[in-house]
């Protein structure tokens, strides 16, 4: 068994997907648009056959994201090697996310940084 997609609701939905191509190499579908009830969305595929989708729906609430609450907390990518966490958090940091952790080696032995990324949503970058 593997997980097939995840999925989340966004605001900005082109922004979103510009993120996750611009930083983490995602490939774009063309998106989907029901006009009846105004959903949109895209899947975003990764090189090694993960996908995201990424939603957006008229009436969507926003409660404000903490970083230490039950639930959903962060997506990770591994990235390869030590050397590809610190690149990528350096130029993430140089464009204005917020780096909440790290490049760090963790206690239980991951090499990890953290952001906030898009929408306020936590993405774990790791080896």
């Amino acid at each position: 068994m593997k997980i097939e997609h995840i999925a989340m609701y966004v605001k900005d939905l082109e922004t979103v997907k510009d993120f996750f191509v611009k930083y983490l190499g995602a490939v774009s579908n063309d998106g989907y648009h029901n006009v009846k009830t105004g959903f949109r969305s895209y899947f975003l595929s990764f090189s090694d056959g993960a996908r995201l989708e990424i939603m957006n729906k008229p009436g969507m609430t926003d409660r404000r994201k903490e970083l230490v609450q039950a639930g959903y907390i962060h997506i990770a990518f591994s990235v390869g090697s030590r050397e590809k966490v610190d690149i990528l958090t350096q130029r993430l940091k140089e464009d204005g996310y917020q780096i909440i952790s790290g490049p760090r080696t963790t206690g239980d032995g991951y090499y990890e940084s953290c952001i906030v990324g898009i929408e306020g949503n936590q993405i774990e970058i790791t080896i």
